[in-house]
């Protein structure tokens, strides 16, 4: 798929598969046995990649077949749109692709249907290559595989506005690390503008309460938990930024679009946001381009948010050496460091984020991000759980809504969320 922070949030598609596919571990002709010999034609899916990469990944075939001389590999391309329907209907019609692009929602309902290959059985000695983070990016709560070799990752560091920040009275070279100073800061830029100038423009998502350190799935993966204590306490804390217009008053209807044309504006003081925003700022906005910030995203577990994408291997598949092979050879050291140097995007292998690429500054806007958030991402996780569909996310929104203007309590509000959500967990 097009690749940019917001684009690695994963889409979070529930696929619904046939009710007679098998369970984990089962499949018609496939063997999870990978130490055989690499050979045999196989299939290879990606997800919107050929128009931008496509020398990139014929260069990458060609390197394969060259190293494996016995082996075939048809590479297949599928528009963004509509990709997570392609999947299902190649999982239910008996034709899905023996590597495929997923992100961790997708691979999901696959594992569950012993459609993905469990690579903690198929492919255990290569664990130690990845970054611990990406390689627990798809595993599926109540299983106990690990069902995607990570490829590339994403994350974002937080902007902020130096000039708003010094007119509240804040130190501009001190901007808020824990959730605590955030609220603070954010209470008294409400107080000092008169409530013109909020600090958030977001109301909170899944992923937020993950970095709260809220407890968000239960460990069988039957039901949802974000409804504990804390997750009342870091959605009460949000209702007193809204009533305060510290959190922008249509942030219950933003988008990561308009959320962004606020900043630009000056409307609100922090955003997220990825390298491409900065030369956005210089062109369009200079006085924000000059008072800019950048920060590490708040976090109370120490651990950022990353964005992740997999290379699943078919468990169905009739050349499984051929198959593992191909996705460790897409997702190795070597070859994600060539494709983040030509994409915005950061290697999931253990030891590729202390290269120079990743470490050094050169005074341009590009590395001042890409550094800053390839040191966050050492230790990142992905926080949005595997199970937690488009469905459940837009049900905790309403509920949220519903509490920030006062309908429902914090508690109820999140109680109702959770109910949504593992009603549509067990329909599928």
């Amino acid at each position: 798929m097009p690749i940019s922070r917001r684009a690695l949030t994963a889409v979070a598609v529930a696929l619904v598969l046939p009710l007679s596919a098998c369970g984990p571990g089962g499949g018609d002709g496939g063997t999870s046995d990978a130490s055989g010999k690499v050979e045999g034609d196989i299939t290879f899916q990606t997800w919107n990649l050929r128009a931008n990469f496509k020398d990139y990944f014929e260069d990458l075939i060609a390197a394969f077949e060259e190293k494996y001389p016995d082996t075939h590999v048809k590479w297949i391309d599928q528009p963004a749109e509509g990709y997570a329907d392609k999947i299902s209907a190649d999982a239910g019609g008996g034709t899905l692709p023996d590597v495929v692009n997923v992100s961790p929602d997708l691979v999901a309902p696959l594992a569950r249907a012993g459609l993905a290959l469990d690579l903690d059985k198929a492919a255990a000695r290569y664990r130690k290559e990845y970054l611990p983070g990406a390689w627990a990016g798809h595993r599926v709560p109540g299983t106990t595989g690990t069902y995607a070799f990570p490829w590339y990752l994403n994350t974002g560091p937080l902007f902020y506005n130096k000039a708003l920040f010094q007119k509240a009275g804040l130190d501009p070279e001190k901007p808020p690390k824990t959730y605590d100073e955030l609220f603070a800061d954010a209470l008294e830029m409400a107080e000092k503008s008169g409530g013109r100038v909020a600090t958030l423009a977001n109301v909170p998502t899944i992923e937020d309460f993950g970095r709260y350190g809220v407890p968000l799935m239960n460990e069988q993966g039957t039901a949802f938990t974000f409804n504990d204590p804390k997750g009342v306490e870091l959605l009460t804390k949000y209702k007193q930024l809204y009533d305060a217009k510290a959190l922008d008053p249509q942030a219950l209807t933003a988008t990561g679009e308009s959320a962004g044309k606020k900043f630009l504006t000056g409307a609100v003081a922090m955003n997220p946001g990825s390298a491409l925003d900065l030369g956005n700022f210089k062109k369009n906005a200079p006085s924000l381009y000059r008072n800019i910030g950048i920060t590490d995203q708040i976090t109370s577990t120490g651990h950022v948010n990353m964005y992740v994408m997999g290379v699943m291997v078919n468990s169905r598949t009739r050349h499984t050496p051929a198959a593992v092979a191909f996705a460790h050879f897409v997702t190795d050291a070597r070859n994600q460091m060539v494709f983040a140097k030509r994409v915005a995007i950061f290697p999931s292998t253990a030891g590729s984020l202390d290269d120079p690429y990743f470490t050094r500054e050169d005074g341009t806007d590009e590395t001042r991000v890409r550094v800053a958030a390839a040191k966050s991402l050492k230790n990142a996780v992905n926080y949005t759980p595997v199970l937690f569909s488009e469905q459940m996310k837009t049900a905790l929104r309403n509920e949220v809504a519903k509490a920030l203007q006062g309908k429902e309590s914090p508690k109820e509000a999140l109680d109702n969320a959770v109910k949504a959500a593992d009603r549509l967990l067990r329909q599928g």
